[in-house]
């Protein structure tokens, strides 16, 4: 496909790095299947190229690339594995986040930063079971309450991606004695920290989303890195989403075009590539991401560039809520053109189309998007 996407020397350089880790990534995309699996050889060979660190603030040894260039990497991850792109997308999208918003404690942040450089890796944990996706509002069941100089956490965490490698958890939790809903900062080795093998989805199997259980956590009081809502934060970096499924219907179709150019059956001289029903069907594919792609990078360097990144919110959401299911029906499309053999549970499509199904239930879902939308629409009519 195209690459009138890429347009700078750095996206070069790392696309081509991630180029020679991707077929890798593919050959044992099958393996992540089982329960339990983990796509650790993966994530040690984007640590070795120095990808966790790409988001870090320039001043603190990283790159402090662009969402464009973030949703660029991501892309081509996923085409390669889709569990590992969407479980690096995390730590890369929460490190863009914090880069633009600095709310953290300075020597805090500039720690981690170090940390990062040589290895560690973090992700958000705030989505409950009680509560469902915090997108939606819910105030956390998870507590903190503060005891002497420290304070103690309780509560369980789902869909921690990541869990198997992660070096730290930033859990929002509800302060106890008071409306508050902050942010903490947990090592791994905690005590009374436990990862709760859970994760039993049938698609993206590899990211490892269990549960994280805190049963009396002591932590310093310096630990807690941000009260919820004390400044207004853009969601940008949630962009990293899409850009994975983007890249799984990729991958879908490149395996759907190479197979129809190459298969035929003994009813055919030709293969079915030159057939009418077929052509119709890869056009179409063409057409489903290219339009998905466009909206989705116009909308990250309009963000990039945005001094109002706030007017954006519906563009954001569109391109999250287009990408998601384009990826579903060039899946589908894909496994039309391949035929029943897609079905084979040796055949790549089958998981392609589980895991791009997984899309709709990440944030903000296509409810949220189009009550979105629809109040921006309204909004935008002033009565006279």
């Amino acid at each position: 496909m195209s690459n009138i996407f890429v347009k700078t020397k750095l996206q070069e350089q790392v696309l081509a790095q991630l180029e020679k880790l991707i077929g890798g990534f593919a050959e044992r995309e099958p393996s992540l299947d089982a329960l339990g699996s983990f796509p650790f050889e993966n994530i040690q060979e984007l640590k070795e190229i120095g990808y966790p660190s790409l988001s870090l603030p320039k001043e603190y040894g990283g790159e402090e690339i662009s969402l464009y260039d973030l949703l660029l990497f991501q892309e081509k991850i996923a085409e390669g594995d889709g569990s590992t792109a969407l479980s690096i997308g995390w730590h890369m999208s929460l490190f863009m986040e914090l880069t633009e918003h600095r709310q953290w404690e300075a020597e805090l942040f500039s720690r981690i930063c170090g940390e990062v450089r040589n290895g560690a890796l973090l992700n958000r944990a705030a989505t409950e079971r009680g509560t469902g996706s915090p997108t939606r509002g819910g105030k956390p069941e998870t507590t903190a309450r503060k005891e002497g100089n420290q304070w103690v956490i309780n509560g369980r965490k789902t869909f921690t991606s990541l869990s198997p490698v992660l070096d730290y958890f930033i859990v929002t939790a509800s302060v106890e004695g008071s409306d508050d809903i902050a942010e903490f900062l947990i090592p791994r080795g905690s005590e009374g920290v436990m990862i709760e093998e859970t994760w039993d989805s049938v698609a993206l199997r590899g990211t490892a989303s269990h549960d994280l259980v805190l049963k009396n956590v002591h932590i310093p009081l310096s630990s807690l890195v941000e009260t919820k809502g004390a400044i207004k934060k853009h969601t940008g970096s949630l962009l990293h989403i899409p850009a994975c499924y983007l890249g799984i219907a990729r991958a879908a179709r490149n395996y759907a075009i190479k197979f129809a150019k190459t298969y035929h059956n003994n009813s055919t001289q030709q293969p079915i590539a030159s057939l009418p029903s077929i052509q119709r069907l890869i056009g179409e594919m063409e057409l489903e991401l290219m339009q998905a792609r466009h909206l989705m990078y116009s909308t990250a360097a309009a963000y990039d560039t945005a001094e109002n990144k706030d007017m954006l919110r519906g563009e954001l959401a569109a391109a999250k809520h287009t990408a998601t299911n384009t990826a579903i029906s060039v899946v589908d499309k894909a496994m039309r053109i391949v035929g029943a053999r897609s079905l084979s549970e040796k055949n790549p499509l089958q998981r392609y189309y589980l895991h791009v199904r997984a899309g709709l239930h990440n944030p903000p879902a296509d409810d949220i998007t189009i009550a979105l939308l629809t109040q921006l629409a309204v909004d935008s009519q002033g009565l006279n």
